[in-house]
């Protein structure tokens, strides 16, 4: 009778034991498979997001000297970007931008994030009404001084992380 009692009592503890470990594991190994989703999701949107700088240039004369060509008060600096990727790329307010001089460039925020204070940039697509594949977005950075001659970074980041850099020389 003892061993039937002590062998119930173990398959009762056992089975409580079994219980804990299903109940402490099975969330893990739930939340690692939404993670794993979410990431396939993220990595998929990178893939399909792809974008190259095409072309950079300043607002310059035929001598290459600055001069404010357009006359709105400022000198200008047009990057050309070609969405080379799978997908439209949206939330284009919210990429990043860096420019400068090679070795000394700076983020250059958003025109509605400037604060009326230079430099900012804005965008516009050309060849299309929205940023969808195949179609190239232009992006002025607008100075309210000349910039001095030389090699210049460019680098953009899209809202996803992925980015693409370009040297040009002015």
């Amino acid at each position: 009778m003892d061993k039937a009692i002590t062998t119930a009592l173990m398959l009762i503890v056992s089975v409580v034991v079994s219980v804990m470990v299903f109940n402490t594991v099975y969330p893990a190994v739930n939340q690692s498979s939404a993670a794993l989703v979410g990431m396939r999701g993220r990595i998929d949107d990178r893939l399909k997001s792809q974008v190259e700088i095409i072309h950079a240039t300043g607002e310059l004369d035929k001598d290459g000297a600055w001069q404010d060509i357009n006359g709105n008060g400022t000198f200008d600096i047009f990057v050309w970007v070609k969405n080379v990727g799978a997908t439209r790329i949206i939330a284009v307010q919210r990429m990043d931008l860096f420019l400068g001089p090679e070795g000394n460039f700076i983020r250059i925020p958003y025109k509605d994030d400037a604060g009326g204070s230079y430099p900012y940039w804005e965008w516009q697509v050309e060849n299309d009404t929205a940023w969808n594949p195949t179609a190239t977005l232009k992006i002025t950075v607008r100075y309210g001084s000349l910039l001095s001659s030389g090699r210049y970074f460019v680098k953009l980041t899209l809202p996803n992380g992925l980015s693409d850099s370009f040297f040009f020389s002015m």
